[in-house]
Formats: structure tokens, C-alpha cells, sequence
């Protein structure tokens, strides 16, 4: 073992102690062996307290890179300052042995074992993580440290290699900052271009576990060969122009070409709707390369990472005429640090002493000579001293924390453009992240990119399903002669809200399904998760199994599960229940009318039907209600008269026979107490239940609410939902309530009768699009389906496939309850009735005019004052005669005839004999 030699001083102190000690033989013995103790002690610790004079460091890194030619400058710099410092290590002198690893694994080993034969204590470097990799797993075998200032591999780990240290932070710790910046943004994917080694494969696997956490994700991945021509990378590139996301994320070592950006620019890559991101390398590479106009026009739009180096008069010094970057200040950095290790190893009176290693002991007689090598004996203790430094140093604080890699540092966020590089925004490991609204994107735009388009080469695949009963939400038109052959309420609203989203979006529609009977939804959202298809369009609910698969947009239509039952329902008007309010209101519009008609008829020959105004309006309003009950007061005399009320005693007759029969239903058979009531009550029964197939409701019944599967009846269509309910729960095939959601069993009692809803909805939900997860498109679809909501187009979307016979809002009339009778049902025989009433009507007014006339013929014969009038005079007198005319009594009429004309008097006399008889 070698050891430095002591100091002239030390040796004159161990001469003099020497000879105080002769002087001391003539003590007792135990004096002696005391004093021969403490001399001992004190020439132990006066060797211990030994300074060597030059303590030697290596450093192994590639001198002709980015980093490499600014680091040099570094390293030199500060082992001139720490000799230079009078306070730290006093006497003790550092030396630097640099070898170039020419960016190579073997000659990195070679340059390895070349500065270990200067007996040095650690080695700085290497730049390279390929090379950091194997100088670790020698370091690990030899025991003495190795520190990097530029390897940022997040898998060089303590765990695997023990000796290996970073005073810069890995890749993960800019990934994190990398990620904040996307999520500002709300970008959900990225394509990830990275040199294909262990720095891009590595860094890209740090940022997928960032990015992980945040339910974003890679959606392709670009790698580069370190010696990639043009042609190979445009290919690279070419091949991801295909792919949906246009946010790129370029994780590669500096290059001073920026060859990539040349290539992207070819490739109109570097215009309008495209994103690049970059890690710290960008700004290594502008930090350390002179750069003009046209390098910041090729750059235009990007957006990179900086690690923040705080002002300092040292820092400004270094920069002065030198390209310096951040790893070069972390280098200056190292220097420092080891040397404030060796400091607090010699104050514990540590030996630098060196010694042959036994495993390079078997390599004699090559050509290398490694059994010569040798190795620092106390590389574990200043490992140790190195882990508790703690100081501030040119790059920021240098202080060791978990996974022996230095505590990370901030990061400016830059921004290139035609001008050059500006800082836009701050990122700090404490959580502190702003941006500001001047960043430049490719294309010189202001306003932040999409960062997702859909190629029209590749439209989304969308999925529908294939319906064989409600068919007006959705199904497949096979008849159709248009190339538009899926149809229904959803699609139609699914369409219109594509309006409402700012860009482009090719889609193309495939249906799903037997077309024998519905399709089960669950499947359909499997396949959209397992990237089948890109999304599904249809009457889909969300519900929490489907929402751990897949993204929803916005519900476009809210529902819920209701139960429906056979209608037993009572109410207070129960009586006015075998009638819709249409019907009642015509039958009592009928009554009046019946009764002016009837009115008019026998106006002029039945004085039951004269007398005051008063009494003829109480004899109108009584006489056709009294034809209810049988018990007219007045009887008709007129024969059209007569034939009128034969009709409406038929239509009374078909009206009251109706109603009994109704009513009887109600107050007899569907007033059978149920014992469901809703949900609860059902579930604590034992009867069949219907449901949808195909639909989230089994899952529900079962699963959820714990109902057994043999009391559930799959049902396919509203016809096979009428079926079982009028089977009941006794029979085969029968179910005493059906459950499913509102929209169904809206349409489902829109067209039939006889059945209501009990209970509140529950199992509130919604219909939405579902997408794969983390799509853009999920996002902007919600969007779109709110801007939808404020318009009347979704109204009227409803309307048209919901209310194609009738619709409340459109009728005006109230909707009819289950087993009402509907004025439909009367219509022929009212038709009928109304027919024979007009033509009575129009008969008697023909007639009447026809005498009118006839007494003004006879009239006119006599000369009067009023042929002289105007024609309006005329006019007016005549409209009074025909008033006066149509108030005269039959009879009177008829004897004026009579006198006027003997023939008529005799036919008259004839006609009342025979009314007499």
C-alpha cells in the first residue's frame, strides 16, 4: 500500500517525542505503560491528521459534442477556482486527468481505466447514458465514485448501481414539467419522436408514466436512429402525419443541424394546427451554437424547455466569449461538490490511499495492463461525504435526495420565433406553472393549436346499433336507396352537433347487430375500448361499468328506469275518465248544436219552440240534454225535424252504450287493487318482470339491486311488452311489470292504451356518444351537444321522430289516459249525424226562401213608394222582410197564400185534415 509522505514539520514533532520519551525510563512500571499509551495515541492521530498535497480526479465525457466542448471549458474553470480557494482544502491541491469517450461504450471503458491508472478518487462523466450505463457497472465493481453532470436515463438508479451519482436531474423530473404544459393546454395525445437509445427510450418511458397519471397517453411513437440519414427521417415523420394527434414531443440529444426541423418543414409539418414540443436539448443546442435568421425561422412555433440557471456574476464570467449551457454549469458544479466531499473526508482523518484491485488482478499479461490499476480504498466513504453535501452551487442548490440524483431544478418555458428565443412562461418543482398568451405557434398564429385532426384517409369508425324495435332512435335502413342508410333520433342529432364543432370530422357509420333482435349495448362499448371502432353513436346510457371504458360526451337526452304496470288507476272525476277531453268536448258542442238545429226546424211550426227570447234560449239549451234521459217536454211536429232527432237518439244511443260499458271497466275490473307501486314494492315481490334485451337494465336488476335472474323476462319489442302484460304474472310468458327507461315507454304507451307508469323514475342517466378513451373529440362533442341544446333544431328533431302521428305541443289537445275513449272511434257515425242535420237544414232554408219569394212576387203586383228608393234601400228592406219572414208562424203564412191563391186554400185545408186525422 502507498501513503503519502508526512511533512518536515511532522517529522521534527515525532524526533522530539522520541527523546522526551528516553527521559521517562526510570518510572515505575505502570507510569510507563501509561505514558507509552498516550504517546502512542498521539502519534496515531498526528499521522491521521496527514494532507496530501494533489488528489487527482478523472473525467470521462465525449470533447467533441454540444456539451462536451462547453463542459471542458467547466471542468478546467472550476478546478482553477477550488485551488484557488484558500478555504476549502487548504494545502491540498486538485488534479483533472480528462479522456475522450468519443460517444462510444468501448472507448469509454478504455477511457476509464486509463484515468483510474492516475490514482484518482472519482471520475466525472460521461455524458452519455449508453456509456453511463457500463462506466456504473464498473464503478459498482471497483467502489469508487462516478458523478454525471449530463446522464439524465431515468433507469440509472441507486438500487442497481450503488456508486453511480447525478448532480443533474433525470429525464423524469422535465417530464413532469413537460406534462404540465400539455394539460395546460388540454392536449390528451402525443406522438413522441426520440433517438433510439437508452436517453430517448428511457426519457419516453418517464414521460408515458407522467403522462399515464394524467389519462393521457402516446399514440405514437417515432424513434431515431442516432445515425439517421434525410430520407430515413422523413419517413419516420411521413408515417405519423396519418395518425389523429399533431402534438409532438422531440426527446433527443443536441444537435446542432436541427436536421429534424428541416426535414418536418419539407413535410409541411411546421404549419397551422401542428404542436412541438422539445425537451431541455433544444435550448443546449441554441445556448451553445451561434444562430441566425434563418435557424429561427425553421423553428418557428416551437416550444421547448430551459433548465433556469440564476444570475451570477460566475455565471456571466463563464459565458463571456464561450457557448455555455446548463450541463456545463452543472460540470462546475461537480468540481465543487466532490471537492467539498474529499474536505469533510480528510477533517475525519480518512487516508487517501490507493491499492490493487483483486478483480483486475486475473487480467496480467494483456496488453491493457489493469493489474497495475489502482483503486481509491476509500471511494465508500467519500461516496458517503458526497451524499450529504449540501451547498449552493452555479446551477442552483446541490443537495441529494432520493435515488441519489440531485433535487430537481425549474425550468423556463421558451418559445421560438422568426426574432429568436423568448421566454414565455416558468414551470417550478414545487407546483408552480404559468403561461403567458404570447407564444408563437407553427405557422406564426397566435391562438393555441388544436393539436388533434382526423385525416380524411382515415375517417372514425363509428358503431351503431342495429335495432329491430324502437326503431325511431336508431337502426338500418335496408330499403334505402341513398348511401345514408343509418337513421333515427340519435343519428339525426349526432349530425347537426358535428355543425357545431369548429373542424372537420369524416366519419362513416357501421352497424352492429343480427337484425333479428337488438344488439347488447355492453359489447358495443367493449369494442370501442378495445380500438374496434372510435366511437358509438346510438341510445346509449351512461353508466358507471361503460364510463370506466370509454368517454362520454355530454348527454344529449336525459332518462331513467320508470316501471309500468297494467292501468289500474282511480282518481276523484273518475266519471269523466271513459271519455278524452276531446271527445267530451265535442259531445257537448253536439248537444247545442242538435238543439239550434232542432230549434230552427221547429221555430215556425211548433209553438213549444216560440214565445220570449228568454224561453226559446232555455228551451235550446234543456231540450237535447232532456233527450238523454227519454223526457222532452216538446215534441217535434216538423218531419225533417223528426228526421234529425232519429239520428241523434242513434248517435246518443252508440254514445251512452259507450260510456256504460266503459265506466262498468273502470269501476269493476281495473279497480282490482296492485300491490306494485314502484321499484321498492317490485323488489320485495316475487312476480316476472319484463325488460328491454340487449340493455344495461339486466345488469341493473341483478347486479344492483340483487333481484333473482329467473324472475327476469327478456322482451324485444313494445308489441312483445303489450303481450306480457295482458298475459299477467300467471301465465307463461306473462310479467306483471316491465322495466326499462323513459323514452321506450314513452313511445311504448304513445300508441297504446292501457297501461301506466307507478313510482318515480330512478337510475337517473343519460344517453351519450361514447368515444375511446382520452378522445379529443369527446370533449368537443359535449360542447357541440350544449350549443345544440340552445337551438330549436333538437326540439325539433324530438318532434319528428317521437311525434309523427300526434304530439301535445302540436294538438293542443291534453294527452289521452290508457282505455279513454277517443273521438276517433265515433267519427263515422258523427259524420253521419251531421250530414243528415245539414241536409235537413239545408231544406228547410231553401224552402223558406223559396216562399219568401214567392210572397214578394204577389207583393209586387201593388205599386209602392219604396221602387223609387236607391238599390241600398232596396236591399234593406228586403233583408228586413226575409228577418220577419223567417219569425212568422207556418200557418200564417200558409193562409196568406191561401187567400191570395184558392187553389193552395184548398190544398192547405186538405193537408191540416189529414194532421187531424
Amino acid at each position: 500500500m502507498k501513503e503519502f509522505s508526512c511533512s518536515t514539520r511532522q517529522t521534527v514533532n515525532l524526533t522530539l517525542i522520541h527523546f522526551s520519551l528516553s527521559g521517562y525510563m526510570g518510572l515505575s512500571t505502570e507510569k510507563f505503560v501509561t505514558v507509552t499509551a498516550l504517546i502512542v495515541a498521539t502519534l496515531m492521530v498526528l499521522v491521521r491528521c496527514q494532507s496530501p498535497r494533489v488528489i487527482n480526479l478523472g473525467a470521462v465525457f465525449t470533447f467533441d459534442s454540444v456539451i462536451g466542448r462547453a463542459s471542458k471549458v467547466a471542468l478546467e474553470a472550476a478546478v482553477s477556482d477550488v485551488n484557488a480557494d484558500t478555504s476549502l482544502l487548504k494545502e491540498t491541491k486538485l488534479r483533472l486527468f480528462m479522456e475522450d469517450s468519443s460517444c462510444n461504450v468501448l472507448h469509454g471503458s478504455f477511457a476509464a481505466f486509463e484515468v483510474l491508472g492516475k490514482e484518482v478518487v472519482a471520475i466525472i462523466g460521461p455524458i452519455s447514458s449508453s456509456i453511463a450505463h457500463t462506466l456504473s457497472d464498473i464503478a459498482k465493481g471497483l467502489k469508487f465514485p462516478l458523478v454525471s453532470f449530463a446522464a439524465t436515463d431515468p433507469t440509472l438508479s441507486a438500487l442497481q448501481f450503488p456508486f453511480f451519482l447525478r448532480t443533474t436531474p433525470d429525464d423524469s423530473h422535465q417530464m413532469s414539467a413537460l406534462v404540465d404544459l400539455i394539460d395546460f393546454h388540454g392536449w390528451k395525445e402525443v406522438i413522441s419522436v426520440y433517438s433510439d437509445d437508452e436517453l430517448g427510450r428511457n426519457g419516453v418511458s418517464a414521460l408515458d408514466d407522467e403522462l399515464d397519471k394524467r389519462r393521457f397517453r402516446i399514440s405514437y411513437k417515432v424513434p431515431l436512429s442516432l445515425h439517421s440519414d434525410e430520407k430515413s427521417v422523413t419517413d419516420a415523420l411521413n408515417s405519423s402525419k396519418s395518425i389523429g394527434p399533431r402534438v409532438y414531443v422531440l426527446h433527443i440529444g443536441p444537435d446542432p443541424l436541427l436536421r429534424i426541423f428541416s426535414v418536418a418543414q419539407k413535410l409541411r409539418m411546421m404549419t397551422s394546427g401542428y404542436v412541438w414540443l422539445a425537451t431541455d436539448w433544444l435550448s443546449v443546442t441554441l445556448d451553445s451554437s451561434l444562430s441566425d435568421k434563418g435557424t429561427f425561422s425553421r423553428l418557428e412555433g416551437v416550444v421547448g424547455l430551459r433548465q433556469h440557471i440564476p444570475e451570477s456574476i460566475k455565471m456571466r464570467q463563464l459565458k463571456r466569449n464561450r457557448s455555455m449551457n446548463a450541463y456545463a454549469f452543472h460540470a462546475y458544479d461537480t468540481v465543487w461538490m466532490i471537492a467539498y466531499g474529499i474536505e469533510k473526508m480528510l477533517k475525519e482523518g480518512h487516508n487517501v490511499t490507493f491499492s490493487y484491485s483483486e478483480k483486475l488482478s486475473h487480467s496480467q499479461g494483456n496488453k491493457l495492463h489493469l493489474e497495475k490499476v489502482k483503486i481509491f480504498n476509500k471511494g465508500e466513504v467519500l461516496l458517503e461525504k458526497l451524499l450529504k453535501v449540501n451547498f449552493a452551487g452555479l446551477a442552483g442548490r446541490v443537495r441529494f435526495g432520493s435515488g441519489r440524483n440531485v433535487t430537481g431544478c425549474d425550468y423556463e418555458i421558451i418559445n421560438v420565433d422568426r426574432t429568436g428565443v423568448h421566454n414565455v412562461g416558468f414551470w417550478s418543482r414545487n407546483g408552480g406553472f404559468s403561461l403567458g398568451n404570447n407564444v408563437t405557434w407553427p405557422g406564426g398564429g397566435r391562438e393555441k393549436p388544436r393539436g388533434w385532426v382526423i385525416d380524411s384517409a382515415n375517417p372514425l369508425k363509428i358503431v351503431v346499433p342495429k335495432r329491430v324495435s324502437f326503431v325511431e332512435f336508431v337502426t338500418e335502413d335496408k330499403n334505402s336507396s341513398s348511401s345514408h342508410r343509418i337513421k333515427g333520433l340519435c343519428i339525426d342529432i349526432f349530425i347537426e352537433a358535428l355543425k357545431f364543432i369548429p373542424y372537420d370530422v369524416p366519419y362513416k357509420f357501421e352497424s352492429f347487430g343480427n337484425g333479428h333482435s337488438s344488439p347488447n349495448y355492453s359489447k358495443i362499448i367493449q369494442m370501442v375500448s378495445d380500438g374496434v371502432y372510435d366511437a358509438a353513436v346510438g341510445d346509449i346510457a351512461i353508466v358507471p361499468s361503460r364510463s370506466r371504458l370509454v368517454d362520454f360526451s355530454q348527454p344529449y337526452a336525459s332518462t331513467g328506469l320508470v316501471v309500468v304496470i297494467p292501468n289500474v288507476g282511480n282518481g276523484t272525476w273518475i266519471i269523466l275518465r271513459p271519455f278524452t277531453t276531446q271527445l267530451w268536448c265535442v259531445v257537448l258542442a253536439s248537444f247545442l248544436c242538435i238543439s239550434v238545429v232542432i230549434w230552427i226546424l221547429e221555430h215556425r211550426v211548433n209553438e213549444d219552440f216560440r214565445g220570449p227570447p228568454r224561453r226559446q234560449i232555455i228551451t235550446i239549451i234543456f231540450f237535447s240534454f232532456s233527450t238523454l234521459f227519454g223526457r222532452n217536454h216538446e215534441d217535434t211536429k216538423s218531419n225533417l225535424a223528426r228526421l234529425v232527432m232519429i239520428f241523434w237518439l242513434f248517435l246518443l244511443m252508440v254514445l251512452t252504450a259507450s260510456y256504460k260499458a266503459e265506466i262498468t271497466s273502470i269501476l269493476t275490473v281495473q279497480q282490482l287493487p296492485s300491490t306494485i307501486t314502484g321499484i321498492d314494492s317490485l323488489r320485495a315481490s316475487e312476480v316476472p318482470i319484463g325488460y328491454q334485451s340487449g340493455t344495461f337494465t339486466f345488469e341493473y336488476l341483478t347486479y344492483s339491486l340483487g333481484m333473482a335472474r329467473s324472475r327476469l323476462v327478456a322482451l324485444d319489442s313494445p308489441e312483445d311488452y303489450e303481450r306480457a302484460l295482458k298475459l299477467g304474472p300467471t301465465a307463461l310468458g306473462g310479467v306483471a311489470a316491465i322495466v326499462d327507461e323513459l323514452p321506450y315507454i314513452e313511445l311504448f304507451l304513445a300508441e297504446r292504451t292501457g297501461f301506466k307508469i307507478v313510482g318515480d323514475p330512478f337510475m337517473n342517466r343519460g344517453w351519450g356518444f361514447a368515444f375511446k378513451r382520452d378522445s379529443p373529440l369527446a370533449i368537443d362533442m359535449s360542447t357541440a351537444i350544449l350549443k345544440l341544446a340552445e337551438t330549436r333544431k333538437q326540439k325539433k328533431i324530438l318532434n319528428k321522430w317521437l311525434c309523427k302521428t300526434s304530439c301535445p305541443e302540436k294538438s293542443g289537445w291534453n294527452h289521452p289516459e290508457p282505455n279513454q275513449l277517443r273521438l276517433k272511434g265515433f267519427k263515422g257515425v258523427y259524420l253521419f249525424c251531421i250530414a243528415i242535420s245539414v241536409s235537413a237544414f239545408l231544406v228547410f232554408v231553401l224552402r223558406m226562401i223559396r216562399q219568401f219569394v214567392q210572397r214578394n212576387e204577389r207583393t209586387s203586383l201593388t205599386p209602392r213608394a219604396s221602387l223609387s228608393s236607391s238599390p241600398t234601400m232596396r236591399l234593406r228592406e228586403w233583408v228586413l222582410g226575409l228577418v220577419e219572414f223567417v219569425d212568422e208562424k207556418e200557418e200564417a203564412i200558409r193562409s196568406d197564400n191561401s187567400n191570395n191563391n184558392p187553389s193552395q186554400a184548398v190544398e192547405h185545408q186538405a193537408d191540416s185534415e189529414v194532421r187531424q186525422s
